[in-house]
């Protein structure tokens, strides 16, 4: 992967855990400078770049963060969306604090990095912004109301932006499937279970590994996309399909 994002400046949210933090390192490893966006700053001590605390779903924490990326980085030449949270409950068990903060964090927080990223990028040449959706929002599962709800949001989201931002900059949205990040083992701690589930739901008979995910993200923030726009890469082991 060496050089394909080569003199590219990218900031990442999330990039402390999970896929964004293996996003970080497939970017790392193919040239690009980074500005390291998540709410625990030390999860990003092992990583190469700006590291910059924030809260998704504050405005004025999402501002500062992305104003000192494009500061310390000399300009934003991309954006990759991947902070979120998650939860899973019956819909009469879903309090409005949890459908709140997922709101917040997974479609809030990308609304206010793109519009506070996008004076940024569309400075740069050949501009992108890559959005975590999730393939739960277009085959979802039962009790994932408030999570597939703002998942759902930012596929829609990412088009209209898509068609707002073209030609300057490019926005697609990844959708993984099950993906082996803390996420996924707080909701199927126990790995035979999950692995059962996986046999009989995915085609692939298994779940993603982060790294897997992340090389989709490269694709679409690199030169290789560069006519792909406002499209949807599912990346879930053919579970949609299923």
């Amino acid at each position: 992967m060496s050089g394909r994002l080569a003199g590219r400046r990218i900031a990442i949210t999330g990039a402390a855990a999970g896929i964004g933090k293996a996003t970080a390192k497939a970017f790392l490893a193919a040239g690009a400078t980074l500005a390291l966006l998540d709410r625990n700053v030390a999860g990003l001590s092992d990583l190469e770049g700006c590291a910059i605390g924030f809260d998704a779903g504050n405005p004025d924490s999402v501002r500062a963060a992305v104003e000192t990326a494009a500061t310390e980085l000399g300009g934003l030449d991309g954006l990759v969306n991947a902070a979120g949270v998650f939860e899973v409950a019956p819909i009469g068990e879903t309090t409005l604090d949890m459908w709140t903060r997922m709101i917040s964090v997974n479609l809030t927080g990308p609304f206010l990095l793109c519009q506070a990223a996008i004076p940024y990028l569309k400075a740069a040449r050949n501009a992108t912004i890559v959005n975590l959706g999730s393939a739960s929002a277009l085959s979802p599962f039962p009790g994932l109301a408030a999570y597939g709800a703002s998942k759902g949001g930012v596929a829609t989201f990412t088009k209209v932006l898509a068609a707002e931002l073209a030609p300057d900059i490019r926005v697609n949205l990844v959708c993984p499937g099950m993906t082996r990040t803390r996420m996924v083992s707080d909701w199927h701690p126990d790995e035979d279970e999950l692995a059962k589930t996986a046999k009989r739901t995915y085609p692939l008979q298994r779940i993603a590994e982060p790294e897997e995910i992340a090389a989709a993200v490269l694709f679409l923030s690199s030169a290789e996309s560069s006519f792909i726009t406002g499209t949807t890469l599912v990346a879930d082991g053919g579970r949609t399909f299923h």
